[in-house]
């Protein structure tokens, strides 16, 4: 059976799923495989054929035997937080990964976006990085996540006003923050 995850994947055409068991023979072809069912028969046959064929794999409950691991992630928009435990228990991985995901909201993403946007200004104006650096900090210790979280555009565009210098297109930076 799938995972609502997997589901969506699978119907997306980005894997295949062979709704059966398992066979020798269906790794032909792959080039990354993952075993994750209840069966450790399975389990075992899935890590025989992919090591014979020189596959990378993942068999879930058994990190010893497998040659990668996967992170429990978290991304908002370009913002990416991974989370490891090199396999000891991804159970853990995924407990920190909902933690996090409380904290670090879609504003994160928009943060991203926001900086991004400057930064590249800063370089093609050829400003320091430390010039940069510094106007990133100030930045953040506004009530900027506050104003995105919100979605109030309004008053971001008046606060970026006040920190960023006069040759900056605050207006053209909010609009693509704002997805426009």
């Amino acid at each position: 059976q799938l995972s609502a995850g997997i589901r969506h994947v699978v119907e997306t055409n980005r894997i295949k799923w062979l709704p059966r068991t398992y066979k020798t023979g269906d790794l032909r072809g792959a080039i990354l495989a993952f075993a994750l069912t209840d069966s450790p028969e399975v389990q075992s046959q899935v890590a025989v054929e992919a090591n014979e064929l020189g596959i990378p794999i993942n068999i879930g409950d058994n990190p010893a035997a497998s040659t990668f691991h996967t992170a429990a992630i978290i991304r908002r928009g370009e913002l990416l937080i991974s989370i490891s435990t090199g396999g000891g228990s991804p159970a853990l991985a995924g407990a920190i990964r909902q933690e996090l995901e409380l904290h670090y909201g879609p504003e994160y993403g928009e943060l991203v976006t926001l900086l991004g946007e400057i930064r590249k200004l800063h370089q093609e104006q050829s400003s320091p990085r430390k010039h940069h650096k510094l106007l990133v900090e100030k930045i953040l210790q506004t009530e900027i996540l506050a104003l995105l979280r919100n979605k109030d555009w309004p008053q971001l565009q008046v606060l970026l006003c006040e920190i960023l210098p006069r040759n900056m297109d605050v207006n053209n930076i909010v609009q693509k923050v704002r997805g426009y």
